[in-house]
């Protein structure tokens, strides 16, 4: 892993500065196929859209999935770094900055490194590694791109699955959490139809501005009359778009909201609450039956236990302190990832989480009060070095375990 990390390095920073949003990853996915084929892995490019698969095959065995993500976000990045994004492309129809605020170049690069390492000690391990870089996991439909095009069945689907996130604890912490590891993702789409009228005549309009603020204030009380109050659950408006001037009244108003939930029953009482109270506001304002629409969601990840227990005390060997077992009672994060519709497929899996951050960073933003870096925070800046060689590690011993020769 030593001798590969200054070239891992150089990887992670020109991805970094060349990062590409959801289902447009076009030039990142040529720079890992190039690499993979390197490596001997037969690749084949455009599953699911802009995914790739990486197939090595080493004898009978297991077959073992390791995933990293492609995309970035449609951010600027503000971390003042010499090889920070200046990259634009155009989202929704708009010229945007974009970044990997996420970590995605992180996964890539030890993605990348865990391939090569595995490659250079086919004397270890038996079976069929295969490597699948993954589109547009932000929208969380990335996956389901790919399992649509025939994932699993131009390719046999794996025994075994794996893949890590990097996250704002200091480099080199590893989390294996049993049970529930992040939350499920659900974006709605609402359009409340009014009647537009002059603002000095009001008696002439629906307004939709009145109906959405209503439906935006309402939909709380899901959370804080319907909801458990012990259950993790949010309901976010994340946009809401109505009019143009100041003495128009709009005969539409918009929104998008994000839904995060742990347990399936919540996710059920949240999205059916959200469409009634949308359509509560609706009635009450004796406007037409609003547009609702759910053009993506996920399910929670959650690791499997037999694995997660096979998988954690060998990183725990391996690293000792650095590796926490979270039971599954532990809170899962209330960040999504769409790495659950591969366990969803029936794939075994185990989602690790590693830490990213400078350990003296955190040290002295925590001494003086001010906020750590996060994911999608324009500053949140991993340091490469221990993080990709961690992950790189971590991904190898989770694929010997399951792999080795006997």
């Amino acid at each position: 892993m030593d001798r590969a990390e200054p070239r891992l390095i150089a990887l992670y920073k020109d991805l970094h500065a060349h990062p590409e949003v959801g289902f447009q990853e076009t030039r990142t996915a040529a720079r890992l196929a190039a690499e993979m084929r390197k490596l001997g892995f037969t690749v084949t490019e455009g599953v699911g859209k802009t995914g790739l698969v990486a197939i090595m095959s080493n004898g009978p065995g297991p077959v073992v999935l390791v995933r990293t993500e492609l995309d970035g976000l449609p951010m600027e990045e503000k971390t003042g770094l010499p090889y920070a994004s200046k990259a634009r492309q155009t989202v929704d129809g708009k010229l945007t900055p974009v970044a990997h605020a996420c970590g995605h170049d992180i996964h890539m690069a030890w993605w990348l490194g865990a391939a090569e390492a595995l490659a250079n000690m086919k004397d270890r391990w038996q079976g069929t590694l295969m490597f699948i870089a993954q589109p547009s996991e932000e929208t969380v439909s990335g996956a389901r791109a790919m399992l649509a095009d025939g994932l699993f069945t131009r390719w046999r689907k794996p025994d075994f699955g794996f893949a890590a996130h990097v996250t704002p604890l200091p480099a080199g912490q590893i989390i294996v959490k049993d049970g529930a590891a992040s939350s499920a993702s659900d974006r709605i789409d609402i359009g409340f139809i009014g009647r537009g009228a002059h603002g000095s005549m009001p008696h002439n309009s629906i307004d939709p501005i009145v109906m959405a603020a209503h439906f935006v204030s309402d939909v709380q009380t899901v959370i804080s009359r319907e909801k458990d109050p012990g259950a993790f659950g949010v309901v976010t408006v994340g946009s809401f778009q109505a009019g143009t001037v100041d003495n128009i009244i709009p005969d539409r108003a918009d929104f998008k909201l994000t839904l995060r939930s742990h347990d399936p029953a919540v996710r059920k009482l949240l999205l059916d609450g959200v469409e009634r109270t949308a359509r509560a506001s609706a009635a009450m304002a004796g406007a037409p039956t609003p547009e609702i629409a759910h053009p993506s969601g996920t399910n929670a990840v959650r690791n499997d236990a037999a694995l997660t227990a096979r998988i954690g005390p060998i990183l725990q060997a391996a690293f000792g302190a650095d590796v926490t077992l979270a039971p599954a009672s532990s809170p899962a994060t209330t960040a999504s990832e769409d790495f659950s519709e591969f366990i969803d497929a029936g794939v075994p899996s185990v989602f690790l989480a590693v830490g990213g951050l400078d350990p003296a960073m955190i040290a002295q933003s925590t001494a003086e009060g001010k906020a750590i870096p996060v994911n999608h925070s324009p500053y949140f800046a991993p340091v490469p070095e221990p993080t990709i060689k961690r992950g790189a590690e971590a991904l190898v011993l989770s694929v010997l375990a399951v792999a080795s020769k006997r």
